[in-house]
């Protein structure tokens, strides 16, 4: 990218196998370093549930030159109609497909992340060493080196590593002082899962709304299956402590939060045992003043986690990528520089995009009671009929990324 990358090739590892590590991969062997990506699962994490594209995100894979690959592989998903009891529309907002403006609440990039994992992981395997099935436990570093101790009981030396190890970060927990939180929660848990998929689940995702602020989704990303995401209001320990629960529990947990909550709700808890996957978590945001200590950092939701709120969690992360090995790459004889100036570049973008959640907000949407519910979907529906939500998307002069601009690193567009 810059004349860095003639005068040194660094060793670095990736501890995190999802979306931002591939991602830091692409850029920094883009950059002629040697990357490897370590991930404790077994195999490639290619699974899980949908997520998007917006902003900036989107122009970052563009930049990779993977935004047709994207696209041919993006989720029919039309709109977000808000339902009754009975499965009835009282309003719909749909995709903005115009290409200008902003995205709704549903994005022109709809795409299952399992999808995108491979996408990525495809476009960096042949230059990047993957090894599965292995974990970073723990780390050692001086001022020339970083040690890292795998849980095979074996170790590595590197130039630096980076901890794209998501959410839960042990990499985070071990820079951090002992004690430290840093989660921004809230107030609100969501659970999701697959179930099959009969003939009324169309390409429009459903939200019902239920009482004492509880919200089911309902969304179909092929012919076969359906997405279920159960969300609710709760600021108990109990709710806060399921997460790390077996799943059998976990399971138990939400299926006796909701069994009262009508519409499709027997449906989807039957459907929970045998789906191939069970995913329970509190929403909330990673906060932390530095995003690095000598030579370890962090990138994506270990850094900077926005929640699925912001819409921006798959897109932070891979602007974030780009920026770090931007800075990597322009500044490899040094690091400290390269570090510093990733945290002063994308600190703006992350403020951005997490201000934008707002718990406030959040609650409007997750009504207590029947009265509040009517209210919200009558609100929507009026807004709708004079589609407000459309003109609003389509007009904006900027996404949930704000003005923000993805920097220009010399050489460092793929296409």
């Amino acid at each position: 990218m810059t004349d860095g990358i003639a005068k040194r090739s660094l060793r670095i590892l990736v501890a995190g196998g999802g979306v931002t590590g591939p991602a830091l991969a692409f850029w920094l062997t883009l950059g002629g370093h040697q990357v490897t990506v370590v991930e404790r699962f077994p195999t490639l994490r290619a699974s899980s549930a949908q997520v998007d594209l917006r902003g900036q995100g989107i122009e970052a894979v563009e930049r990779m030159g993977l935004l047709e690959t994207v696209r041919s592989r993006l989720v029919d998903e039309a709109g977000v109609a808000f339902v009754d009891s009975r499965g009835k529309p009282k309003a719909t907002i749909m995709a903005n497909t115009s290409g200008t403006g902003r995205q709704t609440l549903t994005s022109e990039y709809e795409i299952m992340r399992g999808d995108l994992v491979r996408i990525l992981h495809e476009a960096t395997k042949d230059d990047t060493e993957y090894v599965f099935g292995k974990s970073v436990d723990g780390f050692d570093q001086d001022a020339d080196r970083v040690t890292a101790h795998f849980s095979d009981g074996t170790s590595g030396e590197y130039d630096l590593l980076i901890g794209a190890d998501g959410q839960g970060s042990r990499i985070r927990r071990a820079l951090l002082p002992e004690g430290f939180d840093p989660y921004w929660r809230v107030g609100i848990h969501m659970a999701y899962w697959f179930v099959p998929r009969i003939a009324s689940d169309s390409n429009i995702r459903d939200t019902y709304m239920v009482p004492r602020g509880r919200q089911i989704m309902r969304r179909s990303h092929n012919a076969t299956e359906t997405q279920v995401y159960f969300v609710m209001r709760e600021e108990s320990a109990e709710a806060s402590a399921i997460h790390r629960a077996p799943v059998e529990r976990q399971q138990k947990f939400w299926a006796d939060r909701f069994r009262d909550a009508g519409w499709q709700t027997d449906r989807f808890i039957e459907g929970m045992k045998d789906s191939p996957f069970f995913y329970s978590q509190e929403i909330a945001q990673v906060r932390i003043d530095s995003w690095s200590k000598g030579r370890v950092v962090l990138a994506g939701d270990a850094a900077h986690c926005a929640s699925p709120y912001s819409g921006m969690g798959i897109s932070g992360g891979l602007v974030g990528a780009y920026v770090l090995a931007g800075e990597v790459n322009r500044h490899a004889y040094d690091l400290p520089a390269a570090l510093a100036n990733y945290d002063r570049v994308l600190r703006p973008f992350v403020e951005e995009i997490q201000g934008g959640v707002d718990p406030r907000i959040l609650r409007v949407g997750m009504p207590m009671n029947k009265h509040a519910i009517r209210a919200f979907q009558n609100a929507t529906a009026l807004a709708c009929f004079f589609h407000i939500p459309d003109l609003v998307a389509r007009f904006s002069r900027k996404d949930r990324g704000g003005d923000w601009r993805l920097p220009a690193y010399t050489d460092a567009h793929a296409v």
